[in-house]
């Protein structure tokens, strides 16, 4: 049963990603969880990945939601305006990006995603009694949802130009 949600606007700025790691660190402390907790920095972490794919792939503000559980369980939900479903992708060697989602996989007891409103949410769950360990380099492919496929963007209105992956706010 969830005790208490707070929730943060994000805007459509990368920058926007340090001021939810730093809102996240306040609204957790303010629960209870101590800063110096594993579980507060693997928070943070899923936080700062949830909240970069949706600001980077949409282009389009989102907000953050942080929900705790009686029992000490903190459910994440950052929902943006995109209805397209998140796409796992697997980095290579040096590659500086594609790694949020197994990350997300590897750190979370639980995640998923869901339609909300004309776009969707996308969660994930830390039981307090058992953080989750870091995920290994090259842990297994994310699962989402089976025989789910992602459009590969493009314009979606004429004259409206559309990076590939970015919906229009």
């Amino acid at each position: 049963m969830q005790v208490l949600q707070v929730q943060l606007e994000v805007g459509p700025d990368p920058a926007e990603v340090g001021r939810a790691r730093r809102w996240a660190r306040s609204r957790l402390a303010g629960s209870g969880i101590g800063e110096d907790e594993p579980l507060a920095e693997t928070l943070v972490l899923l936080i700062s990945e949830l909240v970069t794919n949706a600001v980077v792939h949409t282009g389009c503000p989102a907000v953050l939601r942080m929900l705790f559980a009686a029992e000490g369980g903190v459910r994440v939900e950052v929902a943006d305006a995109s209805d397209r479903p998140p796409k796992p992708r697997r980095a290579e060697g040096d590659d500086t990006n594609g790694r949020g989602l197994e990350l997300v996989d590897g750190l979370a007891d639980r995640w998923g995603w869901q339609p909300e409103g004309l776009g969707k949410s996308i969660w994930c769950e830390v039981d307090r009694a058992a953080p989750a360990a870091p995920a290994p380099v090259g842990a297994p492919g994310v699962a989402v949802a089976p025989g789910v496929a992602v459009a590969q963007g493009g314009p979606v209105a004429p004259g409206v130009p559309v990076t590939p992956g970015r919906v229009p706010c």
